[in-house]
């Protein structure tokens, strides 16, 4: 789902980058605010490259599958470093950001996906991001499994697009 939104917002001229989360050593936030005292991340790993990708991006796209009803442990994790853009002069940086969500998830029930949809829309919204879109993906248990959904994919795909035209 991710790639067909890349695909579709590269498709209308828009420079992409993708980060699989699973590829990088990233630490959980123990809620230190060296962030907040001028001092930067705290922790030495990967997600202090991210921040400045981050910052210089328009929008970002996050995917994450739905797993015990939630996000993954990467992907919490990756948001919970996001409190970073919480400290009042890092703020501005993040502040009417873009950002869409990819939710695949085992299940047909949509309900399966609440928890994970509202971690993101509240997290980003609080950080004043702007949520332009989640599209989820029901009954995707098996890798691979998303191929098959023609419609979503179309659906991912014309979101890149409509997401690359609004920026």
């Amino acid at each position: 789902m991710v790639n067909k939104i890349l695909e579709g917002a590269k498709s209308e001229g828009a420079v992409i980058d993708s980060i699989f989360l699973s590829d990088y050593k990233i630490k959980e936030c123990d809620g230190c605010h060296a962030c907040w005292k001028g001092l930067g991340c705290a922790k030495c790993d990967d997600m202090n490259k991210f921040y400045e990708k981050i910052i210089d991006s328009d929008a970002i796209v996050f995917g994450t599958p739905v797993y015990w009803y939630g996000p993954t442990a990467l992907m919490k994790g990756f948001i919970d470093r996001f409190v970073y853009f919480n400290c009042p002069e890092n703020r501005e940086k993040i502040r009417g950001k873009s950002a869409v969500v990819a939710i695949p998830f085992e299940e047909e029930d949509e309900k399966a996906s609440v928890a994970t949809v509202e971690i993101f829309e509240k997290s980003l919204g609080y950080l004043e991001m702007n949520l332009t879109d989640v599209l989820l993906a029901p009954g995707v248990g098996e890798k691979g499994a998303i191929l098959e959904k023609k419609i979503i994919l179309e659906r991912a795909f014309n979101t890149g697009k409509m997401l690359a035209r609004s920026l």
